[in-house]
């Protein structure tokens, strides 16, 4: 077994716990539950994820698709980059780049961490873990910070 990272231990647990399938850190995002992402912690400019293994989303040798981990990989990078407030905004990816180490099977652990935040643009990085702790991918991105707009009243 490879030395799992103990990054997830400054994230903060999130204050989002037991928020509907459909939910994704305050925000609603019904891809989540097709995803089944489940955010962890978030927080201190980081964010932790769970995607639950769904035969549905394997590849041809029965581990996840790469295109799931890229999904993974992209909500949490963008969660990570609205953690200073992640009720307020959203974001828009404008760049992700990502790299596959291994196969991954079973439940999916992403960890992400915002390492600027500007005025309107977020740059993070994050990894992908299998639950042995078996290194799946790395990734980083650049985010477009999106202020959420405001229900108006009897919305």
């Amino acid at each position: 077994m490879q030395h799992q990272s103990t990054a997830h231990d400054n994230i903060p647990a999130s204050p989002f716990a037991g928020e509907a399938t459909d939910m994704f850190f305050g925000l609603p995002m019904a891809m989540a539950r097709a995803m089944a992402l489940r955010g962890e912690r978030i927080g201190n400019d980081m964010a932790q994820v769970r995607m639950g293994f769904q035969p549905d989303q394997a590849n041809s040798r029965g581990e996840v698709h790469g295109g799931s981990i890229a999904t993974l990989l992209d909500c949490t990078l963008a969660a990570s980059a609205r953690a200073h407030d992640p009720a307020t905004y959203g974001v828009a990816t404008i760049d992700l780049t990502l790299h596959y180490v291994a196969a991954g099977s079973g439940d999916l652990i992403a960890t992400a961490r915002c390492e600027r935040r500007g005025r309107s643009i977020s740059f993070a990085r994050g990894e992908v873990r299998a639950e042995d702790g078996t290194l799946v991918a790395l990734a980083t991105g650049s985010f477009k910070l999106v202020p959420r707009q405001s229900k108006p009243a009897g919305a």
